[in-house]
């Protein structure tokens, strides 16, 4: 919050002088505010296009949706040609379910930036979650071998996680194990490995890869119903039953916990 705060009080003149951003949830585009004043040098620009973007993305990462959009989009009324700020609310649009807006996001900032890892791994992520998870995988190969990647252990999880999807669990497993060179005690990445472990039937190391997970971070519900499973495939109903006593009383509203009611236990 405190890095909100300081973006807010940098953004206060600019926010002054653009007013609220106009958006259309409802719609299949998003309408950008009126164009801020034309005497700014390109280095002023940027600069203000960047500090929106990012101010944009904080938002996005707090879960306030609507506000993020609007930011990213009047960084986009600021510099037309911003590529981050078109990946950027192209996740956003995502989560909105605007799912055509976001694609013509992503392709416009790839047709403006075609060789940045963040974008390519972005675009990735969006195909993934769409149903095209193999397409998915070219991307992300493409953002791991970009040697100037600041965070290729991202684009290695995320291909693990496609990798998962369509079943190709070997290069799934070799995803993520790349992932955890550059952060062993990752939890996301000990639960893919969990979840590996158990679509192959090596119930035990998937119970010693959730223990890592429960030790480095609180459980999640996807977290305790793979805990309940691979204990139900181990036999040990006691376990089984205090997962599924965890799992009624923090999630009782999850789809995890739904499907344990149906007795849908793969």
């Amino acid at each position: 919050m405190t890095a909100l705060r300081r973006l807010l009080a940098l953004f206060c003149f600019v926010a002054m002088a653009l007013g609220a951003a106009s958006t259309a949830l409802a719609q299949k585009s998003v309408p950008l505010p009126s164009e801020p004043l034309s005497s700014s040098t390109p280095k002023d620009v940027h600069t203000r296009a960047k500090l929106h973007t990012e101010l944009g993305s904080l938002y996005f990462q707090n879960g306030n949706l609507i506000v993020a959009l609007e930011e990213l989009t009047i960084a986009i009324s600021i510099n037309p040609n911003y590529a981050q700020a078109y990946s950027t609310r192209g996740l956003v649009l995502y989560y909105i379910k605007e799912l055509e807006s976001a694609e013509q996001d992503f392709q416009r900032a790839l047709s403006l930036d075609d060789k940045d890892p963040d974008i390519i791994n972005n675009y990735g992520w969006f195909l993934c979650q769409i149903g095209k998870e193999r397409d998915s995988i070219a991307y992300f190969q493409r953002a791991i071998r970009n040697p100037l990647y600041q965070t290729p252990e991202v684009a290695l999880l995320n291909a693990g996680a496609c990798s998962i999807k369509i079943g190709d669990l070997v290069s799934a497993e070799d995803y993520v194990r790349k992932s955890l060179r550059f952060s062993r005690e990752n939890p996301q990445a000990l639960f893919q490995l969990a979840t590996i472990s158990y679509k192959l039937g090596n119930y035990d190391a998937a119970k010693k890869h959730l223990g890592d997970v429960v030790r480095l971070s609180d459980p999640g519900a996807e977290v305790l119903w793979l805990s309940l499973r691979v204990e139900r495939r181990l036999s040990d109903r006691l376990a089984e039953s205090s997962l599924a006593a965890q799992l009624r009383r923090k999630y009782p509203d999850s789809p995890e916990y739904q499907e344990f009611l149906k007795g849908n236990f793969e």
